[in-house]
């Protein structure tokens, strides 16, 4: 698979027998290629060639074909998203171990046919083997005995090889093995969802439920009948650190753990994991937005958890939209699709409202816990001591928490100590040497970090530019500041920093877990990591430090986004029978967002907020493309940008925005320049697009990105 080339034609040799959708090796110069076998007419290559001048396949891959479904999935995805065919379909083949067949290993087991010669070490051996079954070694580890005596027994048939398959089959979740009590509503919800799996047909549906509505216990009710059924059924969760709270949850439902597949996979995982989805063998997986494109033999159910998620919008590489693909894959395949938040995004609730997508609601708290209170602080009128970062009523309410012995989360989405570190004596600002963007210190590696590009540095004794020692002073808080004042103001508490940088995999995740729900943690301090999925009934009390922080920049989705995640973090608080309680931190207590979150008047701020948008005629009334120029050399990406913005087609509904600088001017030492193409909804973007930019040529060092559908506008 070559991006750059295209689709290629290729022999198929005499006696090798390809289908669509069969992996295949083809030679490309002195290279070997994985390859896709696919239907001529749907994938025409460039230029036609004559047979006599075909190369021969080298051979055909022992993997199952990909079905025709995944195919279509990734044809429309390279279509919608203008990203090459051969991307979309790498993401496919994401395990290249799992392509070469079933590996097997040799091991060995007790016939029960004795030697002709018995010895006691052998008479040894054969006692303590018993049934078990090993490797040589493994086997003369639990006999006591050296490696010659059980190969002495191999030669006398008194053990005997066996081939075992690497790739051992994972256990079958039981759909029966402890089925939960519903509430009425969660019933109602649920048996809706079953009858979806049942019918075998694609239907989308919204899941919409307050936080600790028990929306999980719902859909889990519809993998149950896929189970049953036999089909597979894939969960995407939009955290990598949420998998384990999930797996958790799954193991107590069906007695064993589905199938996970995320970047944290050893390679023998991924390889394992693929086959045995490919084989129609593993028959739940849960998995980042990634497992979408696996290559699953009978698909049944598609569920989003927390579809809100911004997170599912991948912004390297091809710019999908997780969501947005699923329900694609759900029309390929013939199969449900549930789309499961407590804050649904606004294209979605669309998609309700205008009849294509089906909706359950769930709207309240399951059995005896309700939702939070959720109150203001002005920090105009409670303005925080010198120095500090909690105001005063926060303070007051998390010397009571404590009192009672309850759990306090504050939420900050801020890693690191600082977001800017300067020099007091001359304003030198730390900045990244690679991107536009200040340098975040981090205390708990002593380094200052760029969030963009990775580099990191160590903190400087004296400045740079005035070379003034201990003249640097931090700017603004991160959690790891908070972490510092936690710790001041109630010594005794136990605190835990939450974010990327110390929660990165599942295990740390679940240490995490099992820490909070033993009370060794009183205070945790968090970014949006610990803002879903978790589920502590002792923590009582959250405080969102910076409440107006989401609504600064450039995000046209700035509102919305801030009013999700502040409810995803308020949903944290009282998820058990203790009540809960909710503080936002802020300078604007009267604004739209905020006034929402506090009356809890949702459907109000959702009309205003979707009003706003059809009179601006943004999505999902209207259309937006990003096109974004970069180079290491300014002028050259400079000029492309405008050459760009010089050709662009005059289109009665369709506007072009730019060329500017983007707002992250620089990233990874390439300078960025950004267009927008704005267009009402019935436009194909797409092929406007393809035979705009198709028409152009610029230097080999220029890069020309498109993101349709934008979700990050630096």
């Amino acid at each position: 698979m070559n991006a750059a080339l295209g689709p290629l034609d290729y022999r198929v040799p005499h006696g090798m027998t390809v289908a669509p959708g069969s992996i295949v090796v083809a030679p490309l110069g002195p290279r070997q290629l994985t390859g896709i076998v696919w239907e001529p007419e749907r994938l025409p290559s460039d230029a036609e060639v004559g047979d006599n001048r075909l190369r021969n396949l080298v051979g055909v891959l022992p993997a199952p074909p990909l079905g025709a479904p995944l195919r279509r999935l990734i044809e429309w995805t390279a279509n919608y998203y203008l990203a090459p065919t051969a991307a979309v379909a790498r993401m496919t083949l994401a395990s290249t171990s799992a392509l070469e067949g079933g590996r097997t290993i040799t091991e060995y087991r007790a016939t029960g046919i004795p030697p002709a010669r018995m010895t006691p070490q052998r008479e040894q051996a054969l006692a303590r083997i018993g049934d078990r079954q090993g490797l040589i070694r493994e086997l003369a580890i639990a006999a006591e005995v050296s490696d010659g005596v059980i190969r002495g027994l191999v030669k006398t048939r008194a053990i005997e090889a066996i081939e075992v398959a690497i790739d051992s089959p994972f256990a079958l979740p039981d759909p029966g093995h402890a089925v939960p009590t519903l509430s009425a509503d969660q019933h109602d919800a649920a048996q809706a969802l079953v009858a979806a799996v049942e019918a075998r047909d694609f239907e989308p549906w919204l899941l919409d439920g307050v936080t600790g509505s028990g929306k999980t216990e719902v859909y889990f009710e519809a993998v149950a009948a896929a189970i049953a059924a036999g089909r597979q059924s894939l969960v995407l969760l939009p955290e990598i650190a949420l998998t384990e709270p999930f797996l958790k949850r799954f193991t107590a439902r069906f007695g064993c753990e589905p199938v996970a597949w995320h970047s944290g996979l050893r390679q023998s995982q991924r390889r394992r994991a693929w086959r045995q989805i490919a084989e129609g063998q593993a028959l739940v997986t849960v998995g980042a937005r990634s497992a979408l494109f696996l290559p699953y033999a009978n698909l049944g159910l598609i569920v989003v958890d927390e579809a809100h998620e911004t997170s599912f919008k991948q912004e390297e590489g091809v710019h999908y939209h997780a969501r947005d693909v699923a329900v694609m894959r759900g029309l390929f395949e013939k199969c449900p699709v549930v789309l499961a938040s407590a804050t649904p995004a606004i294209e979605t609730r669309h998609q309700v409202a205008i009849g294509r997508y089906k909706e359950l609601k769930l709207p309240g708290r399951y059995g005896a816990a309700e939702m939070p209170e959720i109150a203001a602080i002005d920090l105009i009128e409670h303005p925080p001591e010198r120095g500090r970062w909690i105001a005063p009523p926060l303070v007051t309410a998390i010397d009571e928490t404590l009192a009672r012995q309850e759990q306090v989360l504050l939420f900050l989405n801020r890693r690191g100590y600082a977001p800017l570190t300067l020099c007091r004596t001359c304003g030198h600002r730390f900045q990244c040497p690679n991107c536009t963007a200040w340098m975040v210190e981090h205390r708990l590696i002593h380094r200052l970090a760029c969030h963009h590009c990775g580099h990191v540095e160590p903190v400087p004794r004296a400045c740079p530019e005035c070379s003034n020692e201990d003249s640097l002073v931090a700017c603004g808080p991160g959690v790891e500041r908070i972490a510092d004042e936690v710790a001041a103001l109630w010594p005794d508490a136990k605190a835990a920093v939450v974010t990327s940088d110390t929660i990165w995999s599942p295990a740390k995740a679940a240490e995490f877990v099992h820490r909070m729900e033993a009370g060794d943690i009183d205070i945790v301090i968090g970014t949006q990591l610990v803002t879903k999925g978790y589920h502590f009934p002792n923590l009582t009390l959250v405080g969102v430090i910076d409440a107006d922080l989401g609504l600064d920049g450039g995000d046209l989705r700035a509102a919305e986004h801030t009013f999700h995640q502040i409810m995803q973090v308020s949903g944290r608080a009282g998820r058990g029978e203790k009540p809960g309680r909710v503080f936002l931190q802020t300078h604007a207590p009267g604004a739209a967002v905020m006034q929402a979150l506090i009356t809890g008047d949702a459907e109000s701020f959702y009309a205003a907020e979707t009003e706003a948008r059809r009179d601006a005629g943004a999505p999902p009334f209207g259309r937006y493309a990003a096109i974004v120029v970069s180079s290491e050399d300014k002028d050259a990406a400079h000029a492309t940008a405008l050459s760009i913005a010089r050709t662009a087609p005059r289109i009665e509904g369709m506007q072009v925005y730019g060329p500017a600088p983007a707002p992250l001017a620089m990233l990874r030492g390439r300078h960025r320049f950004r267009l927008l193409v704005h267009a009402r909804r019935a436009l194909d973007v797409q092929d406007v697009l393809r035979d705009w930019l198709g028409a152009l040529d610029w230097k080999p060092k220029v890069r020309v990105a498109v993101d349709v559908d934008p979700y990050s506008f630096v």
